[in-house]
């Protein structure tokens, strides 16, 4: 396995195309929009320029990855050579069956075919291909360059020779793999979206205030991040899509996303991207405040 098709530029695509072009392959990042791709490659430069601060990377092997990244907008000709491609578009099922369908018709027939969703059905996506042994789940966490763990997610048509093929690529790249089968949300999701939704639940029914939910979960319970902080980083509309898809999958209240969450989401209030979720953003800075809209 030689070329690598990463379909999407955005924050999880700029990652996944980064740690393959650094483990020696050839990637292209494929995109619709120029602009994104441009963003993508300084993202990824910049990246890059953090680990050889750090001595985790030469300025040789910086270069070197760059040399192997491609930039392209037709998607056609971006996995005309792919011995696999990855989708990280956006978390909506109409847009990747859309791109399935395209991807299928035009890469080699020996081509595996992976998704980076974050909880939608590896089976229906695979259902929209001529080829749904070689479709797979490959959930990457984010930041892709820094987490280890790739949730590598089977179909129920998954051949057990791609499964064995992804495994050893992700270990390839440096990561961990962990295989789990084909239910909403996997198992990430399944168990953190749940714990994000009752965070807001939480602040929306005023047991607590926001830093005082993080605080908890951070100090009490040892996690890097409190949830609330980390719903704004994943992005909220990321967090009520995965939400919404678990509710419909499963048909269980539990996984209902919360008012709040909603409300936030319909009024473009989508965390770090927007520059305001529970939190407010200013470029540049590392202090976080909370939003006025929670009194900060």
């Amino acid at each position: 396995m030689k070329n690598i098709s990463v379909i999407g530029a955005g924050t999880m695509g700029n990652g996944i195309a980064h740690v393959f072009a650094q483990s020696g392959y050839n990637v292209n990042l494929i995109d619709v929009s120029e602009e994104a791709l441009t963003k993508a490659r300084q993202v990824i430069e910049k990246n890059m320029d953090r680990m050889i601060a750090k001595e985790k990377l030469t300025s040789a092997e910086k270069d070197a990855a760059l040399n192997r990244l491609h930039s392209v907008t037709d998607l056609k000709t971006g996995v005309a050579e792919a011995d696999l491609v990855v989708e990280a578009a956006t978390e909506n099922t109409s847009l990747k069956d859309k791109i399935f369908r395209e991807t299928d018709a035009a890469a080699p027939a020996h081509c595996i075919l992976a998704t980076n969703t974050s909880s939608i059905s590896i089976t229906q996506i695979a259902a929209v291909t001529s080829r749904p042994d070689k479709v797979i789940g490959m959930h990457f966490m984010n930041p892709v360059p820094v987490m280890k763990l790739v949730e590598v997610i089977r179909g129920y048509a998954t051949s057990d020779e791609v499964t064995e093929t992804v495994m050893r690529l992700s270990e390839k790249l440096g990561k961990i793999p962990t295989e789990v089968n084909d239910f909403p949300g996997f198992v990430a999701n399944r168990i953190l979206m749940p714990m994000i939704n009752e965070a807001i639940i939480s602040l929306q029914e005023g047991v607590a205030g926001v830093e005082e939910i993080d605080t908890v979960m951070k100090l009490g319970m040892a996690h890097p991040m409190g949830p609330l902080q980390l719903a704004d980083f994943i992005g909220l509309d990321v967090c009520l899509s995965i939400l919404r898809v678990m509710h419909d999958g499963f048909g269980n209240p539990k996984y209902a996303p919360s008012a709040l969450l909603v409300n936030m989401v319909t009024a473009g209030k989508l965390g770090v991207k927007s520059g305001e979720g529970f939190y407010t953003y200013t470029p540049g800075s590392k202090n976080l405040k909370v939003s006025a809209k929670f009194g900060g």
